[in-house]
């Protein structure tokens, strides 16, 4: 369904509220990782939740459980063109999030942040409602501060290969401020840290998806670089409860808000841990490292321990557990597919 037939439809046929106080809420980018999690958790508290999505790097997959519940519409929509809907809130989660997905159309990704932002900006004044931006780690780039503070301007390389989304990203925050002070807006930003988690695509390309995957099929862990460089992991569930929080604290708390786990690991430390707990033989294959891949991540998450009285609770150990065990289950239905017959054709 387009934005316009779904604008409508609405006027014979409206989503139904369970609740006097449930919200209509747009999630653009919402058949992502990280927008199917969030909408289910929007879901679940008795608010309609529109989902935007141009399917890019997202899946219908992803909203299969989702489609029978009547507060719950899809609407296939690139963020780059403007929309018009009636709501009251927005979080903007659009654009490809793994440096294969975001380099495989790097002009693409940069509009998307860009006209993303402004566009889910303009809808938010026009409705005189609240907007969230999810901006990322990648802005501080390869720092210099370790862990990264919210106060650091970040390291990055303006014309690198990283850069549609790293200064994308710098450049929508960019747009979200200015809006807040020359039009008094109220909005949201975070800074997500690598987050992983069930739902994450076995293609992606991004650490834990790639070892888990990998692992699962007997084959040879890739690690670039010599495996001693650090990356923090949040599972899934931790970070969705920091946007709402963050989407429900004070209109003084606008962020940027760093949101992720400040538990430190080295890479290769990580590609053993998959190992063992998926019983693997895999080995592990070194490879050169990419261009401008930082070398230290780490969330200082005192601000929103502060503001949103939210820290992370699920132990790597437990979150990779759950986390194997979808790719597990999705691997076997792909395999199961792959072994079914071709049906010939009555014709």
């Amino acid at each position: 369904m387009t934005v316009e037939q779904f604008e409508s439809a609405r006027t014979t046929t409206p989503l139904t509220r369970n609740k006097s106080s449930a919200k209509r809420i747009l999630v653009t980018g919402g058949a992502g990782f990280l927008g199917s999690n969030l909408c289910e958790r929007l879901l679940s508290k008795g608010n309609e939740v529109l989902c935007l999505d141009n399917l890019q790097t997202g899946t219908r997959h992803n909203l299969t459980h989702l489609s029978d519940n009547p507060r719950f519409e899809f609407i296939e929509h690139d963020v780059t063109a403007a929309y018009g809907l009636e709501v009251d809130e927005i979080y903007n989660l659009a654009c490809p999030a793994s440096p294969p997905a975001y380099q495989a159309d790097p002009v693409h990704t940069a509009k998307t942040n860009f006209l993303g932002a402004l566009n889910a900006l303009d809808l938010a004044k026009a409705r005189g409602i609240k907007v969230f931006q999810a901006s990322t780690s990648e802005v501080y780039g390869d720092p210099f501060m370790h862990p990264q503070r919210e106060d650091y301007w970040g390291n990055v390389n303006p014309i690198g290969p990283r850069a549609c989304y790293d200064e994308g990203k710098r450049c929508a925050e960019t747009l979200f401020f200015d809006y807040a002070r020359q039009y008094d807006m109220r909005i949201k930003v975070c800074r997500i840290f690598n987050t992983y988690g069930p739902r994450m695509r076995p293609d992606d390309g991004r650490v834990v998806s790639n070892f888990i995957v990998q692992a699962l099929r007997g084959e040879d862990l890739t690690i670039y670089g010599d495996g001693t460089q650090t990356r923090s992991f949040c599972y899934v569930d931790d970070l969705i409860e920091g946007f709402v929080r963050l989407m429900n604290s004070p209109d003084a708390v606008t962020g940027p808000i760093n949101l992720g786990n400040p538990g430190e690991f080295e890479v290769g430390e990580l590609a053993e841990m998959v190992i063992a707990e998926t019983g693997s033989k895999s080995k592990i294959a070194y490879r050169p490292l990419p261009a401008n891949d930082p070398q230290r991540r780490r969330p200082d998450i005192g601000l929103a321990d502060e503001k949103l009285d939210w820290r992370p609770t699920v132990p790597l150990a437990v979150g990779l557990s759950k986390t194997i065990a979808y790719f597990d289950e999705f691997l076997r239905r792909e395999d199961a597919a792959m072994k079914e017959p071709i049906k010939e054709s009555a014709a």
